[in-house]
């Protein structure tokens, strides 16, 4: 049994002085406020939402895209280009490095949790391995070297574009019919019985343009219970091309055809109208969001305002990896609120503030998308937990939710201190406890890709 003792904890139902938490069995035990000081000491523990959206490959192309070509208009598309010409370069071996990499990022920057979307699956030129579930399986093992929890997610990604065209040369190595993906995903379940028991399953079409729409259903089948996401919304472009080939745009057709719930994750939805952030939100499903990589990609700026008002869930995810920082993704979320509507503090509410809602709204919503028993520090869950250093500069002083504000707006993720996933202690005085032999194996993965 572990014993984690903290001078303050954000628990169900608020903050807490002198907190113990035991932990067995990856679940917490007991959540005693008022107790006396044993076991690992920490200043603030909270909940360790969900990463709720990656692709852990992108990390290795970091700082390589802000260029801009012979388009007069670089964008999203243009940047999708440079995408698939370096995931050609990569191998098993390289996936599998560069993913620890990624999580152990993950874990020092406070998530307890990796939901991965996870879309090369195959050989250069598209040749399947001997192994269909070949890479996810070395997503799988990433997840055995770093320690995370696992919701893995294999796509299913079959054209490309509505009109069904063949997969291009950057997009071959994603590609399966629906028959292949089934077999394709009974081996990366196989292969997840090689981690803890908190390791989940789901299921992710990539989006409306690579799927066939009919093969929807069939697929929700295929996830049962478990996760179901979809990159929804994201560009300009695609609604169109929606429109244009299905009669609706992209989340009005969701919300016709599939019936979402609460199992359901839609990324990115930025390029939504009023009627569709509100049917969205009332349907139960997750608005799996981005900002970093929405950012950098030019998508847009998703309607947290309106989203959250229409009751809708939220979860946070770092996508392309360009910069993995807990933080600074809610930090994002906010700050293009205000620089919408010309106004401060967009997401507070007269009982909470701005800090306190992003940080909840993750929390909640990460569980959800990961279809993982976390988000809380309560009997029962998962002890996914992150303490923060409260002898941070930034921290003196502070109380209640001005401590998640002064860590979010003020701060950076240099004060997380500890992490637990599911009871694994992975993070300890900022580091992750492999990080120099998962470092030294990353090293060697992208040596010479920059090129």
């Amino acid at each position: 049994m572990t014993v984690i003792w903290a001078r303050t904890a954000l628990l169900p139902d608020g903050w807490a002085s002198d907190v113990e938490v035991t932990v067995e069995g990856g679940r917490i035990l007991s959540v005693t406020p008022g107790a006396a000081s044993s076991g690992r000491r920490t200043d603030i523990l909270l909940a360790a939402p969900a990463n709720a959206h990656s692709h852990a490959f992108q990390r290795a192309m970091a700082g390589l895209t802000e260029r801009r070509g012979p388009d007069p208009r670089d964008s999203f598309w243009t940047w999708r280009q440079l995408m698939f010409r370096f995931l050609d370069r990569l191998d098993p071996e390289q996936i599998e490095a560069i993913a620890a990499f990624v999580q152990m990022e993950m874990l020092e920057a406070g998530y307890g949790c990796n939901v991965e979307f996870h879309y090369m699956h195959h050989a250069p030129g598209g040749l399947p391995y001997a192994d269909l579930a070949e890479t996810s399986a070395r997503i799988a093992a990433a997840a055995e070297t770093s320690g995370i929890g696992l919701t893995l997610l294999p796509v299913h990604y079959q054209f490309g574009g509505l009109d069904r065209r063949p997969l291009r040369a950057g997009q071959i190595r994603f590609g399966n019919d629906l028959e292949r993906f089934t077999r394709l995903h009974e081996g990366a379940e196989a292969a997840l019985r090689a981690l803890p028991g908190d390791a989940r399953l789901g299921v992710a079409p990539h989006s409306l343009r690579a799927v066939a729409p009919d093969d929807l259903p069939r697929l929700r089948a295929l996830a049962g219970d478990n996760p179901f996401h979809m990159h929804l919304a994201e560009q300009v472009a695609e609604v169109s091309e929606v429109q244009a080939a299905l009669g609706a745009r992209p989340v009005e057709w969701v919300l016709d055809h599939i019936g979402p719930d609460a199992r359901c994750t839609f990324i990115h939805c930025t390029q939504m109208l009023p009627h569709e952030i509100e049917g969205l939100a009332r349907s139960g499903a997750v608005a799996g969001l981005c900002p970093i990589t929405e950012s950098s990609l030019g998508d847009g700026i998703f309607d947290g305002v309106r989203w959250f008002g229409a009751g809708g869930a939220m979860a946070i995810g770092s996508d392309s990896n360009i910069r993995i920082a807990l933080a600074e993704e809610l930090r994002t979320l906010d700050y293009s609120q205000r620089l919408r509507d010309l106004s401060r503090a967009a997401l507070a509410t007269p009982e909470q503030s701005t800090g306190r809602v992003l940080f909840d709204a993750a929390c909640r919503g990460g569980a959800k998308a990961a279809g993982r028993d976390c988000g809380t520090i309560a009997v029962g869950q998962l002890a996914d937990l992150v303490a923060l250093d409260g002898g941070n500069v930034d921290l003196d002083g502070r109380e209640g939710d001005t401590l998640l504000d002064s860590w979010i707006f003020a701060g950076d993720d240099r004060m997380v201190s500890e992490v637990w996933s599911a009871g694994r202690h992975l993070v300890t005085e900022g580091r992750h406890v492999r990080r120099e032999a998962i470092t030294a194996a990353y090293r060697r993965a992208v040596a010479g890709l920059a090129a």
